[in-house]
């Protein structure tokens, strides 16, 4: 597919989250965060949902946990722009609660067309979140942890590769956690 073939259909996507009332949480989002970035990226990455600054630009990752993520692709040699980042929810959770199942399901439909039209591959997951949708929409139940158990992998599928990650906020939590996350993102360092 085409740049202009994919620059059009993730256009459609966008319009189509703009308009979305599927579940509740539209009631009380400021912007939706549809995602950004090279749409022939290699590389994609998925957050869980957007927190209070993405909410309010529209820009994934733009917050704390986003200057947390720009320091990590600098880190191994790696431009924004060159990747796609998105969220499998793309309305702020009120209070930045975990996504119900129900807003999860609604939305995932959304992030499925985005996967496929940016076809990267490889796809970063940042989080639990990421990490349990991503394994399960492509069979890996069987490696499917907690990612304090799997972060920093690699997992091969055909044509696509796999790689766990923390969610950059658990260094603004934690930050002796910046450590760990600027070791698993070394990995990338081989397919740059």
């Amino acid at each position: 597919m085409d740049t202009s073939e994919k620059t059009r259909l993730l256009k459609q996507i966008r319009d189509e989250v703009v308009t979305c009332k599927k579940c509740s949480l539209w009631e009380s989002r400021r912007l939706p965060v549809v995602g950004v970035g090279s749409h022939d990226a290699h590389i994609m990455f998925i957050g869980e949902a957007p927190g209070a600054t993405e909410d309010a630009t529209g820009i994934p990752f733009c917050g704390k946990a986003g200057h947390i993520l720009d320091e990590l692709l600098e880190s191994v040699g790696i431009k924004r722009n060159d990747v796609y980042i998105c969220n499998v929810i793309k309305c702020r959770p009120p209070n930045n609660r975990d996504p119900l199942p129900i807003e999860k399901e609604t939305c995932v439909p959304y992030l499925k067309r985005q996967i496929e039209t940016i076809s990267p591959k490889i796809i970063c997951t940042l989080g639990n979140h990421a990490t349990d949708f991503i394994f399960k929409e492509f069979g890996l139940e069987k490696e499917l942890k907690g990612i304090s158990q799997i972060h920093g992998k690699v997992f091969d599928l055909p044509d696509l590769k796999i790689v766990s990650l923390y969610h950059p906020a658990v260094a603004t939590y934690n930050p002796g956690m910046k450590k760990v996350l600027l070791e698993d993102i070394k990995i990338l360092k081989e397919f740059v």
